[in-house]
């Protein structure tokens, strides 16, 4: 069983982790975060119930107290560790994956991420050494807890005038059905908007073309300024434009300057990138002396960092968005928000999304190329070497692969944390030095690495 991954605990139910594992990571996580209280919430997934029950026990069976949030989003979870003060929650999601899998989000206190190398590789450990658990003296017992009115005023202390607003919104049948309508009420254009665990219309996944069509068609329908899709537990969100072009994920950490360099006047914020994002945010953000830090993939890494550096806001190309006014987490609706508001300010003024992204969009960008690959540590130097003797880098990154920038393009080629792939991204400043760099790398992969392009 392979669940263990560098952000958290995943996979197909029943083949990667069984109701098993769930047991042992309920009865380590006391111990692994010194603390007798954690607090649970589960997605709705039809394996949620059956893995709740099992961390749950364990849990229990190591004399500490659940708190129960019942069905929960991931990101009212964060809200609930931070916002009243446990040292340890669980979300049971699958994020974005389809319906088959599942698994387990750890948080610590302040809602910062446990990863691999920061405690779930303890766990691990500890069950892989097949680690005793037993009941302990006095068992824990189950306290319900209802954080959601808190949690929508929070989230409410951040809406604007959205009436002016033509909206689209997919709900993904997921978690974002909990709470979309009490926030943004019954006006916007709504599909897929009860729950069911199944995701009988499309992969909660809003990165696959395919799974934003039905919120293209509905922008088209309805003649919507904005198009909004959360993923399946809320912690992500994705846009498409009033044309229902989609809205690379991550020119909208660009976007958000306006909100808060712009509406809240903040002065040279600390922004958060990760090593994928387009130069053209750093290059947009500029204009509000926006002070730009990059950093890894993953929540794991980018919640901490964002902490560590008292940053403002971050963002991912895969649409998670973190904010020091949410804890320095990631929410799909709280972004959202931000995005909305910005919204509404262009429309005042006549302008419409697809006219700002275009001003921000000055490159032409590959998107991520995996390739299947044995040698990836190898593939990746012989990447870089190749291109930095034939050119003198402006900048190379040595975390989480290679990021080489030079005056016309840049690259990145990082590993994949579970699969046999390394994943490479490019931009350029025109389509023709673009497609010649992303054939030079393949050539290059294919020839000395027996490299499969999928």
């Amino acid at each position: 069983m392979g669940a263990f991954h560098a952000y958290d605990i995943r996979g197909i139910y029943n083949v990667d982790f069984d109701r098993t594992l769930a047991y042992k990571v309920g009865y380590f996580i006391p111990e692994l975060l010194k603390t007798d209280k954690v607090l649970v919430g589960r997605d709705c997934r039809v394996s949620s119930d059956e893995i709740h029950e099992y961390l749950v026990n364990g849990i229990l069976d190591a004399g500490a107290d659940v708190y129960d949030l019942g069905l929960s989003s991931t990101p009212l979870v964060y809200f609930g560790t931070a916002n009243y003060g446990f040292k340890a929650s669980v979300q049971i999601t699958a994020s974005h994956n389809p319906a088959e899998y599942n698994g387990m989000k750890v948080s610590r206190e302040n809602a910062l991420p446990v990863g691999l190398d920061s405690g779930l590789g303890q766990i691990k450990a500890w069950v892989d050494e097949g680690r005793p658990t037993p009941v302990a003296k006095v068992r824990g017992k189950v306290h319900g807890m209802d954080v959601r009115e808190d949690y929508l005023a929070f989230m409410r202390k951040y809406l604007g005038d959205f009436s002016g607003l033509k909206i689209a919104f997919d709900l993904s049948n997921g978690m974002a059905n909990l709470f979309a309508k009490e926030i943004f009420g019954e006006g916007p254009a709504y599909i897929f908007d009860t729950i069911d665990g199944r995701f009988p219309n499309h992969e909660p996944n809003p990165l696959i073309p395919k799974n934003i069509e039905p919120l293209q068609e509905l922008v088209r329908k309805t003649g919507a300024d904005i198009g909004v899709i959360y993923d399946g537990d809320a912690d992500r969100v994705m846009f498409v434009d009033e044309q229902s072009r989609f809205v690379a994920p991550d020119l909208v950490i660009a976007l958000m300057s306006k909100y808060f360099c712009g509406e809240r006047g903040e002065k040279n914020p600390r922004v958060l990138q990760e090593i994928r994002s387009s130069k053209a945010v750093g290059e947009y953000l500029e204009k509000c002396g926006a002070e730009l830090h990059t950093w890894r993939v993953g929540r794991a890494y980018a919640a901490p960092k964002l902490r560590e550096i008292d940053g403002l806001w971050g963002g991912e190309l895969a649409g998670h968005y973190y904010f020091k006014d949410f804890f320095y987490s990631d929410s799909g609706i709280f972004a959202s928000i931000i995005v909305l508001r910005i919204m509404a300010a262009l429309k005042k003024e006549g302008r419409t999304l697809g006219s700002v992204m275009d001003e921000i969009s000055v490159y032409r960008n590959s998107g991520e190329i995996n390739f299947k690959i044995e040698d990836k540590q190898g593939a990746m130097d012989a990447v870089k070497e190749y291109f930095t003797s034939k050119e003198t880098p402006d900048k190379v990154m040595d975390f989480d692969g290679y990021r080489v920038e030079f005056p016309q393009w840049w690259f990145n080629i990082r590993p994949s944390n579970t699969e046999p792939y390394l994943r490479f991204i490019c931009e350029a400043a025109t389509e023709d030095l673009l497609q010649h760099k992303i054939k030079e790398a393949q050539d290059l992969l294919v020839r000395e690495f027996g490299a499969v392009r999928s």
